[in-house]
């Protein structure tokens, strides 16, 4: 794909607006909203530490989290990963959580396949925004630079580091390869229309891209309970990336556990290079 159908004006303002700014634990929780450059307004956590810690010297390591798609979950949105930044705060870890376009939960029933290759071309875009957002803040090391997502999140992000490689490794949650995998559940497609969409699909897949996030560390982590994405599709999205690469299965659901987010807290820890000795 050419990296040109992700262009977009970097120099366009963003135009931060703090809704709330909350102090508590020796973290701060900004609640604000920015800019989109498609005539929207998206909102944002910005969880960071108070303060580097004495023994935690330089500017804060820092992570993208981009949360799923889960209509009966209530955290089918930015407050997803609310938990796990506040914990990555507190090892010293600034993190940005965002609103995408899944953020609303009728919106997989409102879409159209029509609109799916333009929308996620916007998607891909909005993220790559969120990165230049993430990276304008203060005392922030773009060296030490993790993107987490999950299910949509996942995938998205994906494509958005084979043509921005600004993260330096990657966690990669319970995604699916190919993006028919789920847009044809609805609206259904059977015959020809349901294989011209799959091939009109082809160029965005995330299977055609997980390469190109090599040599960003990459750790895939899914539930062997998963019903969107069944073994086979796991594999075959682990197997197409480069190295290096680390994929990790859980009992649990297409949700995860606990125990995958204590793992992927411990992988990033390392890859941001935070480990006390």
């Amino acid at each position: 794909m050419a990296q040109s159908r992700f262009d977009y004006d970097r120099d366009a303002p963003l135009d931060v607006r703090e809704v709330s700014t909350r102090p508590q634990d020796g973290l701060v929780v900004r609640n604000l909203t920015y800019s989109s450059p498609f005539d929207r307004r998206r909102a944002a956590y910005w969880v960071r530490p108070e303060r580097v810690r004495p023994e935690r010297n330089g500017p804060f390591p820092i992570i993208l989290y981009v949360h799923w798609y889960e209509p009966e979950s209530p955290d089918s949105n930015r407050t997803q990963f609310l938990d796990e930044a506040k914990t990555m705060a507190q090892r010293g870890i600034a993190s940005l959580l965002i609103e995408t376009m899944w953020s609303d939960r009728d919106w997989f029933i409102k879409r159209t396949q029509d609109d799916d290759f333009g929308d996620s071309v916007k998607q891909v875009i909005e993220l790559r925004q969120a990165m230049d957002l993430l990276l304008a803040q203060p005392d922030v090391d773009p060296n030490r630079f993790a993107y987490v997502g999950h299910d949509f999140g996942a995938m998205y992000g994906a494509v958005m580091g084979s043509v921005d490689p600004r993260p330096t490794c990657y966690v990669l949650m319970a995604g699916t390869p190919r993006f028919p995998d789920w847009f044809l559940y609805y609206p259904k497609l059977t015959g020809e229309a349901r294989e011209a969409y799959i091939e009109s699909m082809v160029e965005l897949d995330p299977i055609e891209h997980i390469a190109k996030l090599s040599p960003a560390p990459v750790l895939f982590q899914f539930g062997d309970d998963a019903f969107h994405v069944p073994e086979e599709r796991a594999l075959a999205f682990y197997e197409a990336a480069g190295d290096p690469k680390q994929i990790e299965w859980y009992s649990a659901g297409h949700g995860l556990n606990e125990e995958a987010t204590r793992d992927r807290i411990v992988w990033l820890d390392e890859r941001l290079c935070l480990t006390r000795s």
